[in-house]
């Protein structure tokens, strides 16, 4: 059986579609506030995530065409902003390293697995991330906060799986440290 999405914003769609500027300008108004906020978690710089803002946005409306309703408006231009942002992180010559050869198995994990550490007060923990090196934010931010598993996020940074895992524990551990550096106690 095959998803059906139901976008409640399908009319403006349209509208964008046949040239509409009040259209373009709703669908901004609709979706600006939360795709800034997608871009700033990326590359954490408001200024640079307003950038990303626009040209995702331009981007949206030059392709509207191509937009086939396979998921919400909102989605698609999620997927805009994400792969935006993570260009302009790598203008910055943001750095991964690649640990292909590494038995990620044989790293020990001395975190606790349950993430219920990380329900605590929620402005710190996102000042404390925002202070991450670039390469543990952005996959931290596309796993915990955007919801991509460690599969889609080496797809998206061209990246292997295990290099993906791998920083995500050292974002974890380091935000950790961070936190607990701050005088930020939880168990």
């Amino acid at each position: 059986m095959e998803a059906v999405y139901v976008d409640q914003h399908y009319d403006l769609v349209v509208e964008c579609r046949n040239g509409s500027r009040k259209a373009q300008n709703e669908l901004y108004k609709l979706y600006s506030r939360a795709m800034f906020n997608i871009a700033m978690r990326i590359v954490n710089d408001a200024d640079e995530a307003a950038d990303v803002l626009q040209e995702a946005f331009i981007d949206a409306y030059t392709r509207i065409a191509d937009f086939r309703q396979e998921t919400t408006f909102g989605l698609w231009m999620k997927q805009i902003v994400i792969n935006r942002s993570i260009s302009q992180i790598r203008k910055r010559k943001m750095e991964l390293i690649p640990i292909d050869d590494t038995d990620v198995e044989s790293i020990p994990d001395d975190e606790v697995t349950d993430n219920s550490e990380f329900e605590m007060q929620v402005r710190q923990v996102q000042a404390t991330i925002q202070q991450l090196p670039d390469g543990y934010r952005l996959v931290l931010t596309l796993y915990l906060l955007e919801g991509y598993d460690h599969e889609e996020i080496s797809q998206i940074l061209r990246i292997s799986e295990n290099t993906s895992r791998t920083q995500f524990m050292r974002a974890r551990r380091k935000l950790v440290e961070l936190l607990r550096n701050q005088g930020i106690s939880y168990n």
